[in-house]
């Protein structure tokens, strides 16, 4: 309950578009546990353990990606825009990230709306890329 109440408390803190630092502590909020701090997806969150499904390497997402950061795929699973989300034991984060709405560029260039903590989230897990 009283990291939920955290991380309420930066959520309600102001940012700027792509705030990297304040990606981060939305990363420790709501990510670590799972996904560790390292974003590798090896387990080493400390509710890693208990999921039936195996976490992504979030270091290799541009990777996997001929070397471009997903903006848009990353975008659309941490909010719940994905279709297939519901075949994902990823929760959805839409709901405590829906504040005011800023453009960020996919990697296309094309520009997504997203809300502004969503948008130093993606710009945080970009960070990760090895």
């Amino acid at each position: 309950m009283m990291r939920l109440a955290c991380a309420m408390a930066l959520l309600a803190a102001p940012a700027t578009a792509q705030d990297v630092a304040f990606g981060e502590d939305l990363y420790g909020a709501f990510c670590v546990s799972c996904h560790g701090v390292s974003g590798r997806g090896r387990g080493d969150g400390e509710f890693a353990a208990m999921l039936a499904v195996p976490l992504a390497d979030l270091t290799g997402l541009a990777a996997r990606n001929d070397g471009v950061f997903p903006v848009f795929e990353v975008t659309r699973q941490i909010d719940g825009r994905d279709p297939e989300r519901a075949h994902s034991a990823m929760p959805v984060f839409g709901q405590y990230f829906g504040m005011k709405e800023v453009a960020i560029p996919s990697e296309t260039g094309q520009p997504i709306l997203v809300s502004a903590p969503l948008a130093s989230l993606v710009a945080y897990v970009e960070t990760l890329q090895e």
